[in-house]
């Protein structure tokens, strides 16, 4: 089944009148990019790049599809993916190696396009040394994206790997059955892109950029409530992990980076 029409049966989408969303601004500048800094590329060895974000000293928050090798559907190696907050032409704020790697235990990667699996495809990477510098903050998270929140993504994507970029208004179209349709712009490498929302007069990450689709002719971005499945993998994490699981691959051709759904 295509993911537009996946889509369309799952929720039966008639899509809400928002207000028009902003475009995207490239963080080009120190001044840009103050307060982002704990976004960062993740480099996945020599395979591309997928955005991730700092969620404690020490733990990234990604999406889990960018945990595997888009042309092979192997598992990549956790001590060869790399984590550069701030990255902005050519520098980063701060540079840390992974040690390792969580997945959702419910996410099976299958490199073709498959929605029920957007609701597992969160990851959680922990870093060989804490970053603890006064302008590199960790974000908060919280729970559930609701229909016409206003949001905002900050990501790396395979025509701006070098220079973040911030779509500072965007909104959510739906949230059903484990997966957050968002009306924001996203393209590949943004795979693991922190969702933002304004809580309690703070930018909280409230989802993670899993693909992008199209719905009735409009791009819309897939995502999930942090809900339950961050308080799984931090459990999995203290635990010791869980295996990654690879299955009947077929990969979708895309830009450089961690692999988007396709339509």
């Amino acid at each position: 089944m295509r993911l537009v029409a996946a889509i369309g049966v799952l929720f039966g989408l008639v899509f809400p009148a928002f207000a028009q969303d902003a475009g995207l601004k490239s963080l080009q500048t120190g001044n840009d990019s103050r307060g982002w800094e704990a976004v960062g590329r993740l480099n996945l060895g020599d395979r591309g790049f997928c955005t991730g974000s700092l969620i404690a000293d020490d733990l990234v928050l990604t999406a889990a599809h960018c945990l595997f090798d888009k042309e092979t559907g192997a598992s990549i190696d956790p001590t060869t993916i790399e984590f550069l907050a701030g990255w902005r032409n050519g520098r980063a704020a701060a540079y840390r190696s992974v040690t390792k790697a969580v997945a959702h235990p419910e996410y099976v990667y299958g490199g073709h396009e498959n929605i029920d699996r957007v609701p597992y495809d969160i990851a959680v990477l922990r870093l060989d040394q804490p970053i603890r510098l006064p302008s590199i903050l960790p974000f908060e998270t919280n729970d559930q994206p609701k229909q016409g929140d206003q949001v905002e993504v900050v990501s790396y994507a395979q025509d701006r790997s070098e220079v973040p970029s911030l779509q500072q208004l965007c909104h959510v179209l739906e949230n059903r059955n484990g997966i957050v349709i968002f009306s924001c712009d996203v393209d590949f490498g943004s795979s693991g892109a922190p969702v933002f929302s304004m809580r309690d007069g703070r930018l909280q990450i409230v989802s993670v950029v899993s693909a992008k689709a199209e719905l009735a002719g409009r791009k819309v971005a897939l995502g999930m409530p942090l809900t339950g499945p961050l308080d799984l993998l931090l459990k999995k994490m203290a635990e010791g992990g869980s295996k990654l699981s690879p299955k009947n691959v077929r990969v979708l051709s895309g830009g450089s980076g961690g692999k988007f759904i396709k339509p």
